[in-house]
């Protein structure tokens, strides 16, 4: 089964940190949206630290918000040194 998602490619290892907290962030507003429990049962993300990569499933509508927030949260960031973003499918 495939699920879309988007694929977060960042400068640095410390990029990489101040991403996931940002991640939380979203996560957050996600939840005063949505509710807690159904941020916990909708999102999914995975970190590979070894390539700086951090990737949101986007296959519900809750993944979706929290990537559009995130998103925005890391392009208005002035602490991160750079990323990018490709929209990708995952294989479950």
């Amino acid at each position: 089964m495939q699920s879309s998602g988007y694929r977060y490619q960042f400068a640095s290892k410390a990029d990489l940190a101040d991403a996931q907290d940002l991640l939380r962030l979203a996560a957050l507003a996600a939840g005063g949206i949505f509710g807690r429990a159904r941020v916990r049962m909708d999102a999914r993300f995975w970190v590979d630290e070894s390539i700086d990569v951090l990737v949101l499933d986007a296959s519900t509508v809750v993944g979706l918000i929290i990537a559009a927030i995130f998103t925005s949260f890391i392009d208005h960031s002035r602490v991160l040194g750079g990323f990018d973003v490709r929209r990708v499918e995952i294989q479950e």
